[in-house]
């Protein structure tokens, strides 16, 4: 489908020869939004909000060097003969939720064991805020024209301009072509498994299935729309990293599930006003 329309500008702000994307400062405002989630969470369960605040403090700058290294890994071609800076150029767009998601499961263990502290506890109560922020960062996707997918037909054009906004009509019409909106979709769905969390607090679920249904919920998602995506990184040949990986992570956490209820290592439920600080289990 052949369109025309101006793209949005992506710099939010220029401070003299300093540019501030849009794409940063959503990626920002989806952590904010995110940590007061879950430090409300925190509260709500009788656990120290400085905990979570000083996790993420750790946790941030770490999951965005993961999720820069993952991707130029993946798309190392990419930046073969550029100027070596491109590599960090993380404003321009770039990283990857899955990197993301590996160095801050990592950070959280470690951070869990010095403080002694329970993982599953803290990665259930982060749950419900890192897919809202996960849903608020691929705006982000949005202002930088990436993570859409292939073109779409007339006819889907005609049905999509009867429910979609023109500004995001217009961002999707890149170089004279109307893609498919994936960060849209991928947007809507976490943001439905945000509302399905919280409505699951309402349910005595065991510790850690509140953090493994998201990997579950948000996984679910990511396969469908990734085999969407023109960007998606490869492994090998054609194979997506990202369905890949979103496949391991849907068999690891029922595993876990079943697993760690068979081996009585859930005897603590998620649900509660307030519960109390347990050892690592």
């Amino acid at each position: 489908m052949s369109c025309e329309a101006p793209a949005l500008d992506p710099v939010f702000l220029q401070l003299g020869p300093l540019p501030i994307y849009w794409y940063g400062v959503i990626i920002a405002t989806g952590a904010f939004l995110a940590l007061w989630v879950a430090t409300r969470e925190a509260d709500r369960l009788g656990v120290k909000k400085d905990y979570i605040v000083d996790l993420v403090v750790f946790a941030i700058p770490i999951a965005i060097l993961s999720a820069r290294i993952y991707y130029v890994v993946f798309e190392w071609d990419r930046y073969v003969g550029e100027p070596w800076w491109k590599v960090f150029a993380v404003w321009e767009g770039g990283i990857a939720i899955h990197g993301a998601l590996i160095g801050s499961v990592i950070t959280a263990i470690v951070f869990t064991r010095v403080k002694k502290l329970s993982f599953w506890q803290i990665a259930d109560i982060a749950a419900p805020s890192i897919i809202l922020g996960q849903a608020i960062g691929r705006w982000g996707n949005f202002m930088n024209q990436e993570a859409h997918g292939g073109p779409i037909s007339q006819s889907t054009y005609e049905s999509f301009h009867q429910y979609l906004p023109d500004f995001i009509m217009n961002q999707m019409c890149i170089e004279g072509t109307m893609y498919h909106p994936t960060f849209l979709y991928e947007s809507i769905w976490n943001i439905a498994g945000f509302i399905l969390l919280l409505v699951l607090r309402k349910y005595p679920l065991r510790r850690g299935e509140m953090f493994l249904t998201y990997v579950i919920w948000y996984s679910i998602g990511r396969y469908f729309i990734e085999g969407m995506r023109t960007d998606s990184l490869y492994i090998v040949g054609e194979l997506r990293t990202a369905q890949f990986i979103s496949i391991l992570l849907i068999v690891g956490a029922v595993i876990l599930i079943i697993y760690r209820r068979k081996k009585g290592l859930t005897t603590h439920t998620y649900q509660g006003k307030k519960i109390r600080q347990h050892k690592k289990k």
